[in-house]
């Protein structure tokens, strides 16, 4: 029974390689949405040098710029959900740790680690489509300023509360 056992274990241990798929589509769709980021940002710069006319193309500018931080926040998501699944399932990344360069913002070490890194990075995706949606909205009556500025606030409540959770109760970084 001892050698069943063992090459059971051995198959379940080989199976978090399979991890490795989540790694590459994470991947695949962090380059695609870099790239989708760039591309949103050219396409209206192209079409301002080529009109010249401002008034038309400030407001796309400032939405295109808008829309393609959304798209590299989305994209870092996934490239750090991709280098987070790697590190905790296939193995740890040498070349990083070795690199003086490296940043530790990317270094995961467990589950919660990676939860907390990627709640941060979801925040700013929602402040980013808050923001983009307060440019979009029109303001017909003064409850529609109340919402925006509850919405604001709710905000700031939770930029305070990752930063208090990321600093500790002493307002010194803890990692």
């Amino acid at each position: 029974m001892n050698r069943i056992e063992q090459i059971f274990e051995s198959f379940l241990w080989k199976t978090r390689l399979l991890a490795i798929l989540a790694v590459i589509s994470s991947l695949i769709g962090a380059l695609a949405l870099f790239l989708a980021g760039l591309v949103e940002v050219l396409l209206p710069l192209f079409k301002f040098f080529k009109t010249l006319d401002y008034q038309i193309i400030s407001k796309k500018l400032v939405a295109s710029a808008i829309a393609s931080i959304d798209m590299f926040l989305i994209a870092t998501f996934l490239l750090i959900f991709a280098l987070g699944l790697y590190e905790l399932f296939i193995s740890k990344i040498d070349v990083a740790y070795k690199d003086p360069r490296s940043s530790k913002l990317l270094f995961i070490t467990s589950l919660e680690d990676l939860k907390t890194k990627l709640g941060r990075v979801v925040i700013m995706v929602i402040i980013v489509t808050f923001f983009k949606q307060t440019l979009e909205m029109e303001y017909r009556e003064p409850l529609d300023i109340l919402y925006l500025g509850a919405g604001a606030l709710g905000i700031a409540l939770a930029l305070y509360f990752t930063h208090k959770e990321h600093t500790g109760n002493n307002g010194k970084e803890s990692h």
